[in-house]
């Protein structure tokens, strides 16, 4: 349950006050008619950046800096409960500040920032300790540190409970040893939600431990990796004998497998924020003279459908967490939903240009969307594959019998690798 401040302000005296905020402090945007306008400001549609290293970090620089200041008036954390620096607002106020923010030119979202603030905290919030949540929440709410996921593995992605990283307990702490990749946001991030293998003689659902890491420990190393669409969004982490304390665990040892699972719940009911949008591609058929014909408009329907779709289930999943509901399997739904209408954007796409997709002529929001479709692909496997995200459905949503498991009940320490 979150808290309410002594006195709820109607949401009518918090927009008010909102857009005055908002005016005080940001510049508004020019006035649209409510649809992507062609040749207007930036065609980036990018999934992931392309960005030197110096210009990734001042674009997530200042999106911190505007966390702070929303944070700092109230509305960084609307919907939080007061005692970790929230409003302790129902969502329908957060929704209500974001179409207004909506309206001024603010910095743009960075993924580190948002795994922060929508993944890591939240997950701290459902399974840490009070001085956990008091040490690491308004910390992260209020963006003074980064978060990053260290969970998947050279051979543990999708089967992510395969993982082999190891943590050993000496005492008062435990030491860390092993190898993460695909670890968005490791090399700015000062925190790393970790799942460790603590014992290898239980199935291996079993034997896992969350923990809260430092990111600059002893030991502990940070490769970016160049991805096909340009940037290094992700990384490669290795530990080698980082000791951390007992202190940083997340939740009871052999707990890790639920923490993961409290996290990726969060994850994949936040799909949907980066890469193009409907609105792009509506725009993009308009400029093109396209909209009259039936299989363009046949598509364009497709994709509409599609993003109301999504849009109710994000509306359900924030309402199931604010009646106290922990993640569930909605969250693969959302995931599902997201990187399929991720698929029809790229398709529809690459019908209205064909050719102009394909050769960088400098014409706006043509070759712009190359960068879309190779993002876009990657997204089916990040945060959990789709294969995946249809077995949690078909099984814990539909009753499907389980997939055959030849390891359920081994002990880890003997299951083939």
């Amino acid at each position: 349950m979150t808290s309410a401040p002594a006195e709820q302000p109607s949401l009518e005296e918090f927009v008010d006050a909102a857009r005055d905020w908002l005016a005080a402090h940001a510049q508004p945007r020019q006035a649209s008619t409510g649809s992507a306008r062609w040749g207007e400001g930036t065609d980036n549609v990018s999934v992931f950046h392309d960005l030197t290293a110096e210009q990734e970090r001042a674009l997530l620089d200042a999106a911190m800096a505007w966390q702070r200041e929303k944070f700092d008036a109230g509305y960084g954390a609307i919907t939080w409960p007061v005692e970790h620096g929230g409003a302790g607002l129902p969502s329908a106020y957060q929704r209500a500040f974001r179409r207004e923010e909506a309206r001024y030119v603010t910095p743009a979202p960075h993924e580190t920032h948002s795994v922060t603030m929508s993944l890591v905290a939240p997950t701290i919030r459902a399974v840490g300790t009070q001085e956990q949540k008091d040490r690491f929440l308004r910390r992260f709410l209020r963006s003074e540190e980064l978060a990053c996921q260290l969970f998947s593995e050279p051979g543990a992605g999708s089967d992510l409970a395969g993982l082999t990283t190891r943590a050993v307990r000496d005492g008062d702490e435990w030491v860390l040893d092993g190898q993460k990749v695909w670890s968005s946001g490791a090399q700015y991030a000062q925190w790393g939600e970790i799942i460790c293998r603590t014992d290898f003689d239980v199935p291996k659902h079993q034997g896992m431990t969350a923990f809260m890491v430092p990111m600059d420990a002893p030991g502990i190393t940070v490769r970016p990796i160049r991805q096909m669409s340009g940037g290094s969004t992700f990384n490669e982490v290795f530990l080698e004998g980082v000791r951390i304390s007992d202190d940083l665990r997340l939740g009871p040892v052999g707990g890790g497998w639920k923490v993961a699972l409290t996290t990726l719940g969060f994850e994949r009911g936040g799909s949907g924020a980066r890469g193009g949008s409907y609105r792009e591609v509506l725009a993009l058929a308009r400029w093109l003279g396209r909209t009259d014909d039936p299989v363009v408009r046949q598509k364009l329907a497709e994709l509409y459908t599609q993003y109301q779709v999504q849009s109710i289930n994000s509306r359900r999943i924030v309402a199931g967490l604010k009646a106290g509901r922990p993640p569930g399997p909605e969250g693969s739904i959302s995931k599902l939903l997201y990187t399929q209408h991720q698929q029809a954007l790229g398709e529809t796409v690459a019908m209205l240009l064909g050719p102009r997709l394909t050769a960088d002529t400098g014409e706006w929001g043509t070759f712009a969307w190359a960068t879309f479709l190779l993002g876009a692909i990657g997204n089916r496997i990040a945060g959990g594959a789709d294969q995946i995200q249809r077995n949690i459905i078909g099984e814990r949503v539909l009753g499907l019998p389980d997939e055959p498991r030849v390891d359920r009940d081994v002990p880890f320490r003997d299951v083939p690798r």
